[in-house]
């Protein structure tokens, strides 16, 4: 698997890790972040010592950790002051009751909360605590208070709590908590402001209760696109038929099983500035629906009569709110360039992505694909390469349609 784009690349992070049993999710927080790019000083409260080691986390981290305030070392060569302008981001993650409210308060006891009362740099908070100390007056006056302060949060979510009870008070997912920071630095990135849409995946068509059409469609390449286009700055809304796969950090899900579900999600999303249709939509459907499962009875087996699914990518292109930009996709097995241009033409969006989907290519289901890009002005040839990287070209190119545009 092909690492994510390094949409974080150059930023430096100052995690705060408080002690509570979310901290263990700290530790994959900052293995993401390395992995975009960014660079991470952490400091543990003592009690966050309790629930991690700093040993694992200067491992994962690559740089030394800082919990004591009065460690002369540190002061030597760092100081607290330092480590509280010297990073692009503050991310307290998790952010427990205790920690807000001393921070609400100005109180500045340790490292953690005298770097929080010192840092002139944006602050977000991953809260984390039982659903009714996150309920209570005092930690909704607090957080309040912070807002006032311009410090943004994430989270909690609801589920279930370590101690057993249920409600709002988990912290919030390491990849939701990267899609956040990246939404912080990309205030001012290429698709700022853009709105997107994206199909992936197949579409089922039942045939009874049981049995359905399909394809092969995997929706990672969907997916990835759905993701690079987010990392960019997009508000981005994917529309995706049954995959295995989990929606990118930062991207809404509208999950779906048909071609006819997939067009009303499609119609709903609108308007839109971007539409990425990436599905393998089935172009039929059985005519009729049984209402029980076919059966063999040793006779002649039962003739499918199959109508035709609407067109995504068409209507789409066609449509009143239309998309500034239209991109289809085309998965063909012969001839490709022409099949693919003459879809475009005949389809009516801006650009059509075409790739072969023949036995041997791996495609379907692979992790790597090899794409020609056709508009107007002709053909863009791509090499093979991951889907990943496929998606963040694609992504980068749409923000210079529009900032060419612009």
């Amino acid at each position: 698997m092909n690492p994510p784009p390094r949409t974080l690349s150059g930023k430096r992070i100052l995690l705060i890790v408080a002690g509570g049993i979310a901290a263990y999710k700290s530790l994959d927080l900052i293995r993401r972040l390395r992995e975009r790019g960014s660079s991470v000083r952490c400091v543990l409260t003592a009690a966050a010592k309790e629930f991690v080691t700093p040993l694992s986390v200067a491992t994962l981290s690559r740089d030394k950790v800082y919990s004591d305030l009065f460690d002369l070392t540190a002061e030597n060569e760092i100081g607290h002051i330092r480590l509280a302008r010297d990073c692009d981001l503050v991310v307290v993650a998790p952010a427990t009751a205790d920690l807000i409210a001393k921070m609400a308060t100005g109180l500045a006891g340790d490292l953690a909360t005298t770097i929080l009362l010192a840092t002139d740099k944006p602050i977000l908070l991953a809260p984390a605590m039982n659903h009714v100390m996150w309920a209570h007056d005092a930690t909704r006056k607090n957080m309040a208070t912070l807002a006032a302060r311009k410090v943004t949060s994430i989270g909690p979510a609801s589920g279930e709590l370590a101690e057993g009870e249920i409600g709002a008070g988990r912290m919030s997912e390491p990849l939701d908590i990267v899609a956040a920071i990246e939404r912080h630095f990309n205030s001012n990135a290429p698709l700022a402001g853009k709105r997107a849409l994206v199909t992936s995946g197949p579409t089922h068509e039942p045939i009874d209760p049981v049995r359905y059409i399909a394809n092969r469609s995997s929706g990672k390449q969907g997916h990835a696109i759905a993701a690079a286009l987010a990392a960019l700055g997009a508000e981005t809304i994917l529309v995706s038929g049954p995959t295995n796969l989990t929606a990118p950090a930062g991207v809404k899900l509208r999950e779906i099983e048909s071609a006819q579900q997939m067009l009303a999600a499609c119609v709903e999303a609108l308007p839109a500035d971007i539409a990425v249709c990436a599905a393998a939509v089935a172009d039929w459907r059985p005519a009729t629906l049984g209402n029980s499962k076919l059966k063999k009875d040793g006779g002649a087996a039962p003739t499918l009569a199959l109508t035709e699914n609407p067109d995504i990518l068409a209507t789409l292109s066609k449509h009143a709110q239309r998309p500034g930009l239209v991109v289809g996709f085309a998965a063909e097995t012969d001839d490709l360039i022409r099949h693919a241009t003459e879809k475009r033409l005949r389809k009516g969006c801006d650009w059509i992505v075409a790739n072969d989907v023949s036995l041997g290519t791996n495609v379907f289901g692979g992790d790597a694909n090899t794409v020609h890009v056709i508009d107007k002005a002709g053909v863009e040839s791509w090499e093979r390469q991951s889907k990943e990287d496929v998606a963040h070209r694609l992504a980068l190119r749409i923000a210079a349609y529009f900032n060419k545009a612009a």
